[in-house]
């Protein structure tokens, strides 16, 4: 009866084990895609590509800016549209590009939330810097960002 117990105990221990790699592995797959959500819409940002960036977005996402204004900081609400249009407005000649310089994220279930320092370059010529706040989560399968706040600085990059 003893030499069962053992025998159970290891099995239970063995499993347990098993199951936190599993949850583990989920947690690290579930990281490479939302991460590779974020660069989607990068890339699509530095090409320029309108079905990439809004490819990106879940339909009613909410996108806000940090700003200092005379009288202090205030927040900009621009709609998923008005984002895309503005990206496809750039000259073609001109080249843009955001760079992330870490990803923080952190996911419950379907729900994520991403950190990202970032510096943002014109012509390859520093324009300023800040950081992203990213809310997204899994729907249909995919993860949509829904919200999206940014701060902007030329001081301190």
């Amino acid at each position: 009866m003893k030499t069962l117990k053992i025998v159970l105990m290891a099995l239970l221990v063995s499993a347990g084990l098993s199951f936190g790699t599993c949850s583990a592995q989920g947690v690290a797959g579930a990281k490479m895609e939302v991460k590779a959500t974020i660069d989607a819409l990068f890339e699509g940002l530095k090409d320029k590509d309108p079905q990439a960036i809004k490819a990106a977005f879940a339909e009613r996402a909410s996108l806000e800016t940090v700003k200092k204004n005379a009288s202090g900081n205030a927040v900009e609400r621009v709609s998923v549209g008005g984002f895309v249009n503005s990206i496809a407005a750039i000259p073609p000649e001109m080249e843009v590009e955001e760079r992330l310089l870490e990803y923080d994220i952190k996911i419950d279930g379907e729900m994520a939330s991403v950190w990202t320092p970032y510096t943002f370059y014109i012509n390859g010529k520093l324009s300023h810097c800040g950081v992203n706040s990213f809310q997204l989560v899994k729907l249909d399968g995919k993860w949509k960002i829904v919200y999206l706040i940014d701060t902007r600085r030329k001081e301190g990059c």
